[in-house]
């Protein structure tokens, strides 16, 4: 009896009403290839102001807790012995957890990007450098490192790193705007993209929604048919774009080992993580711009 009625002339999937959106539209995969794009640029700038964050932070961390002194020899020493005997004098100060001389050899590796690889180090008089790691719980101050060592006749600059704190920081919060404004401009652009696609899809079925406000379809109806459709398909779009960013991600955790591509900028898995509100925000981006340009086109209709 089924096989009959399909093959009648009253068939019901013959008589089924089509859908007032196609399912699949031709102008669909442009529209969803650039959503994806800018979730990919969204998610590779969050990405990257995590990673400068972290960056800020550690440097900042470091900083705080390590000093330099550059120790000058008299006429009546070595630099290797002014350098023992200042690293001596320092680690006996409260509040400083160790000091360490370092070899020649390092200090002419952290002169000869200052000065050329043309450069002799062998025939200058090269400073040696006191590497002080200081107390967390309770660090000496520049002050005291350079009473103790004025006090044993030593001829020493400390340098205190706590001096670049502040740009550290500062660099820091300007990074963060800077990531917060491109993904604003990001949004805004991915909400453009899908009012111009409403807009057009609007215009395309102006007769269809002529005739749905005769038959007494409300405005709120037909706009929640694009809100919906645009919203689906920008989830879809921003999981993709998302994905990419995230493999993206990952490429580079594991081809820089441990620290990411480059110390520098460190990725982390768990800045992974950042991407995974990347399809709700861009579903949300996009079904407030559909719902906003559907409900004033369709009062310019009527």
């Amino acid at each position: 009896m089924s096989r009959r009625r399909a093959s009648g002339p009253f068939d019901l999937d013959r008589w089924r009403p089509a859908p007032f959106l196609p399912e699949r539209d031709t102008r669909d995969s442009a529209l969803v290839f650039v959503v994806a794009v800018l979730c990919f640029l969204a998610c590779l700038t969050a990405l990257g102001v995590i990673a400068s964050d972290r960056a800020a932070r550690g440097w900042s961390h470091q900083l705080s807790g390590e000093m330099t002194v550059i120790v000058r020899p008299k006429a009546n020493e070595t630099p290797d012995s002014a350098a023992a005997r200042a690293a001596e004098t320092l680690a006996g100060v409260p509040g400083v957890a160790e000091a360490r001389a370092l070899e020649r050899e390092k200090a002419e590796a952290l002169i000869a990007p200052w000065l050329g690889e043309a450069a002799d180090l062998a025939d200058l008089p090269v400073p040696r450098l006191v590497a002080v790691v200081l107390d967390r719980e309770a660090p000496a101050s520049a002050q005291s490192l350079e009473r103790a060592l004025l006090a044993r006749g030593l001829d020493a600059v400390v340098d205190d790193h706590t001096t670049w704190l502040a740009d550290i920081q500062r660099g820091a919060a300007i990074a963060r705007w800077v990531g917060l404004g491109v993904f604003l401009l990001i949004s805004a652009a991915a909400a453009a993209v899908v009012a111009f696609a409403t807009r057009a899809g609007l215009a395309a079925r102006r007769e269809v929604v002529e005739l749905l406000h005769l038959t007494g379809a409300e405005d709120a109806f037909i706009a929640r048919l694009f809100q919906v459709r645009f919203a689906q398909m920008a989830a879809g779009a921003g999981l993709a774009g998302a994905a990419c960013a995230a493999a993206l991600g990952a490429a580079l955790r594991l081809g820089g080992g441990g620290q990411g591509l480059t110390p520098v900028l460190p990725v982390a898995w768990s800045d992974l993580l950042a991407v995974l509100p990347c399809p709700l925000a861009a579903a949300l981006v996009a079904a407030v711009a559909a719902r906003m340009t559907a409900a004033s086109l369709i009062r310019e209709l009527s």
